[in-house]
């Protein structure tokens, strides 16, 4: 059976998939470890919507963040099962928005210009899913 080409470029997405998330799962575990008094050094508008956010948010973030990691390593393992966990991940990213402006003052806090890191994440995880989508229709991974 021959296996199907993949463009040079395929590893280097993946490889920065991979990196991305893996950045974002120390956001996660700085998130959720820090101290109170780290806490009460931050801005005190981060400080209110920090009080603000419930615990499911959190839930929601390391949903996002594990999930994008292993997806991301499937990508690089050739696994169709990056799929799967890719939208799990983006799925995490758009609960964890919705959670934190539903819940919490960030919108009245940080107005407009708070707005540009949530839109990214998402638009990050779009691509990343629609990237593994079609590279599984292309037989890229298997």
């Amino acid at each position: 059976m021959n296996a199907v080409q993949r463009p040079k470029w395929f590893t280097v997405v993946a490889v920065l998939a991979l990196l991305w998330n893996l950045v974002g799962l120390s956001m996660f575990v700085l998130q959720v470890t820090m101290t109170p008094e780290a806490a009460a050094a931050l801005p005190p508008e981060q400080q209110r919507i920090n009080a603000a956010m419930p615990a499911i948010a959190h839930v929601f973030f390391g949903v996002a963040v594990a999930s994008g990691v292993l997806g991301s390593l499937g990508l690089l393992l050739r696994r169709r099962w990056a799929v799967p966990l890719l939208l799990l991940s983006l799925l995490g990213v758009l609960a964890q928005m919705g959670t934190a402006y539903a819940t919490t003052p960030v919108w009245a806090l940080t107005g407009v210009g708070g707005a540009v890191l949530p839109v990214l994440l998402v638009g990050i995880g779009v691509a990343l899913w629609w990237f593994a989508r079609r590279s599984a229709q292309r037989g890229w991974i298997a």
